[in-house]
This record gives C-alpha cells, sequence and structure tokens, in this order.
C-alpha cells in the first residue's frame, strides 16, 4: 500500500526514508495490531487498542447503562488511533490536496498553509457533524441542566446503541489522537520552522483543553465548547482555501470575522454559567478521585481562569490581525490612487491661436495659422 509516488529511492531508517514511507510503516503496525485479534493467546491484549476500556454496567429504569472512566489502558487506545489519523492523514494530502497544489502552482510559503488548511478543514468538518451528532442522540442541548447535573456521573454515560462503544469517550479519545498525530506530522510534513511556532500553539492549547474537559468529567460542556470552536474554525479554512484559488474572495473572512466574536461570547457565557453557577450550587463540593468529582472551588476558578485567559489571548490576536488588514487595504488603496494619478494623461494645451498637434500648431478649425501671402495688385 503505497501512499506516495517513489522518485528516489533512500538507505533504510534514514531521514528521507522515514519521511517517504511514514503512513507505510505506521499501516504495517496497524494491520500487525488487527492479526492481534485473531489468536486468542493476543486477542485480550490487541483489544486494548482498539476498544475503550473501564466501562461499568449498571442497571437503571431506563435500561442497561455504561459509566465510562479513563485510567492509564487508554493511552494504549489513543496510539493506536493516532496511527489510523497518519494513514488517513496520507491519504488526504496524497489522493487530494497534492493534486489541487499541481493546479495551482502555488508558492513554498503558500503550499504549507494551503495543506494545513486542508487537513484541518476535513477534521473540523467531520468533528464538528460527529460532535453534533452525539449531542442531539444523547438530548443535551435540549435538557442545558444536563451539563452540570449528577456530576461526576454524567461523565461518560451513555445508553441505547452507544452501551458498548461508549461514543463520548471514543470521542474524546479520537480528539487526543489527532492533536498528538500534529507534532510528528510537523516532521513528516517538512513544516518551514518559521510555521512550526505557530502550530505548535493551537496543538498545545487544544491538547491542553480536551486534556482538561476529559480528565475533569466536564465532557458534556466539552462537547458544545468543541463543536462551536470547530465551526468556527472551519469558516477560517474554507476562505482561507478559497483565497489562495483567488485572491479577489474577501468577504468570507468578514463572515468568519463575525462568527469568531459570536463563538467567543457564548464560550464565556456558557462556562460561567456551568462551571460558575451550576457547579458552584451543587451540595457534593469535595474532592474524590474515586468516584472522579473534582467540584471543588479551587479546580473551578482555575477552570475558569483558564478558559478566559485563552479566549482573551485568542481576541487580542484576532484584533491585531483585524487592524494589519485594515492597515494593509488602507495602504494598498492609497498604492493605486498614487499609481492612476500617474496614468492620467495631461490635458492639451491652448493658445489664443489654435492647440499643439504632433508638433504642430492648429487653428481652431484645424488649418495652419500660417499667413496667407498677399497678391500684388
Amino acid at each position: 500500500m503505497a501512499f506516495r509516488r517513489r522518485i528516489k529511492s533512500y538507505p533504510f531508517f534514514s531521514q528521507e526514508f522515514l519521511i517517504q514511507n511514514h503512513a507505510d510503516i505506521v499501516f504495517s503496525l496497524v494491520i500487525f495490531i488487527l492479526i492481534g485479534l485473531m489468536f486468542e493467546a493476543t486477542a485480550k491484549t490487541a483489544i486494548l487498542f482498539i476498544q475503550p476500556q473501564y466501562n461499568i454496567s449498571t442497571l437503571s429504569p431506563e435500561g442497561e447503562v455504561s459509566l465510562y472512566h479513563f485510567g492509564w489502558k487508554d493511552c494504549a487506545t489513543i496510539i493506536f488511533y493516532l496511527f489510523i489519523t497518519i494513514i488517513l492523514h496520507a491519504v488526504v494530502q496524497e489522493y487530494v490536496l497534492d493534486k489541487v497544489n499541481r493546479r495551482l502552482h502555488l508558492s513554498k510559503s503558500k503550499n504549507t498553509k494551503f495543506n494545513e488548511s486542508g487537513q484541518l478543514c476535513v477534521f473540523y468538518l467531520v468533528s464538528s457533524v460527529w460532535s453534533l451528532y452525539v449531542l442531539s442522540t444523547e438530548g443535551y442541548l435540549l435538557h442545558p441542566t444536563s451539563f452540570y447535573a449528577s456530576y461526576p456521573l454524567c461523565c461518560f454515560h451513555t445508553s441505547g446503541i452507544f452501551t458498548t462503544l461508549g461514543m463520548v469517550k471514543f470521542f474524546y479519545l479520537t480528539q487526543l489522537a489527532y492533536w498528538l498525530h500534529a507534532i510528528p506530522e510537523l516532521y513528516f510534513q517538512k513544516v518551514r520552522k518559521e510555521e512550526i511556532p505557530r502550530q505548535l500553539q493551537y496543538i498545545t492549547l487544544y491538547l491542553l483543553h480536551i486534556v482538561a474537559a476529559y480528565l475533569l468529567n466536564l465532557t458534556r460542556v466539552g462537547l458544545v465548547l468543541l463543536f462551536l470552536q470547530y465551526l468556527s474554525e472551519l469558516g477560517f479554512h474554507i476562505s482561507r482555501l478559497f483565497y489562495f484559488t483567488d485572491e479577489n474572495h474577501h468577504k468570507m473572512f468578514d463572515l468568519w470575522a463575525v462568527g469568531f466574536v459570536f463563538t467567543r461570547m457564548i464560550t464565556l457565557t456558557l462556562m460561567f454559567l456551568v462551571v460558575g453557577f451550576g457547579l458552584g450550587r451543587a451540595e457534593n463540593q469535595t474532592l474524590d478521585w474515586e468516584a472522579g468529582n473534582f467540584n471543588t472551588v479551587f479546580i473551578r476558578m482555575t477552570v475558569l481562569f483558564l478558559v478566559c485567559f485563552t479566549q482573551s489571548w485568542l481576541l487580542w490576536k484576532f484584533i491585531r490581525f483585524q487592524l494589519r488588514r485594515w492597515r494593509e487595504f488602507r495602504l494598498e488603496q492609497a498604492a493605486r490612487k498614487r499609481a492612476a494619478a500617474k496614468q492620467t494623461p495631461r490635458a492639451l494645451k491652448r493658445d489664443s491661436v489654435g492647440h499643439h498637434e504632433n508638433g504642430l500648431i492648429k487653428a481652431e478649425n484645424g488649418t495652419s495659422p500660417r499667413l496667407k501671402k498677399i497678391k500684388a495688385p
């Protein structure tokens, strides 16, 4: 299974060999784990990489209900789906983005940003649809109090078709796998050194917030926040893709700007309502590691500070971006006006006798103003 065309062969385990064949190597590891399911001796170990662990089934008036907790075995599941994500990343890059790049003939810097936006568009679209499906199926949107009711038992509560799968927990594990895979992809995709700090910033922020929501059992409100964030970022990267195809597409950035500010407002409001007021009024506010209860004043204040600081930092970057964009637009408009003024043709000079045309003086009626000879009588 080859993901990239082989232009030149490199020595085994060299840097270029690993970069060119990393998807094939990872695919071999995935096949090796899947083969382990076929044998009874290795099936129990292989299942740790594929299926979410730490599920407890209980009986309720609604039927059988499964509660999923977290533990060290989740690392094996994250590693497996990290491998899957690397393979899917290579497929999208080889069969979609590279073909489009050959037609656009972009520069190296624009090519890197185009690949980044293309990959993130696919991920944001899938994650937005998936999170919205989970929210609507579990009824979280119709019952806002479920974000903090019966905390912490609401962490990975699943029922119905999600009893054996643990869709909420599976969603968070795949999110962690994706953002962890983005770190080695900086090396595999040969990202420019100037771009690495910027990409590491948002990768770290996503990992920090997703891990916090996962470990603190704030998964329900985290689903809503991730849905809003991914929807906003999807609009930005779609706008950037259209901009790379045609630089006259600027209006989509204006629509994204409105959605960006709207997302920040909803995020801050929802976090204050759920963490500040909802969990603040709960009866049980003691730290209990075994039960997964982290509803204490210190933890709530830390979470609110982290969210407020991140949203403020994003708004500050957004304002600076818009101001820089406005200044560049003003400078561009001024340059166009100066260029137009230089290209304006000068008005023809006229005098009392006539006007200049092709180096000659013409009279008003178009005849030469030379004096006529008077014949002698």
